[in-house]
């Protein structure tokens, strides 16, 4: 099995902390992993995204052009990624300030309100929590128990104890996933 995939949006809206978590979850089910993050100089606000490689084999190369799965938080990600999910791939996206949806037949498309859940949950940081979630329930490459592990292992120990919050974020993105209809 080889998960190859890019999580895309603006910086600050946990798309690095996403792949990170992911890349740990990986390492603790002891498969092989590449993480390779891209952001502009302006950090929050500016483009964000990570290419995150999970695999049973070897990785030969972290620089992809083609992805299994896209995670899409913006209309500028959408824009530069939908073209790159593989035919018979994932796009997952929320909704929230997509003007142009995806509209690719060739591909599986979901969506996930994150933001919204977010503020319903009271947390907006949690964000990014919710729509992992929703990437699992669609492709559960990596075991939630090891995710916990990953949340251990990528957060300082001082937040540790948002371990909880962030379960439960991740359980509504998987509660709440939605197959989109074209």
């Amino acid at each position: 099995m080889t998960e190859e995939m890019i999580i895309a949006g603006f910086g600050g809206q946990g798309v690095l902390s996403m792949g990170k978590i992911l890349a740990y979850s990986g390492i603790m089910q002891d498969q092989e992993v590449s993480w390779m993050p891209s952001y502009g100089p302006e950090m929050r606000g500016g483009t964000a995204n990570v290419t995150v490689i999970i695999s049973d084999e070897r990785i030969s190369s972290p620089i992809l052009a083609n992805f299994d799965t896209a995670i899409i938080l913006n209309q500028q990600s959408m824009d530069k990624f939908e073209k790159s999910v593989k035919p018979g791939g994932v796009l997952i996206y929320d909704p929230n300030g997509i003007i142009k949806h995806p509209t690719r037949t060739d591909i599986s498309i979901y969506t996930i309100e994150g933001a919204k859940l977010a503020s319903k949950m009271g947390n907006p940081k949690i964000f990014n929590m919710i729509v992992f979630g929703a990437f699992l329930e669609v492709k559960p490459i990596v075991k939630l128990e090891n995710v916990i592990k990953g949340l251990k292992k990528s957060l300082p120990e001082r937040h540790h104890k948002l371990i909880p919050l962030n379960k439960d974020a991740i359980t509504m993105g998987m509660q709440n996933v939605v197959k989109a209809s074209i």
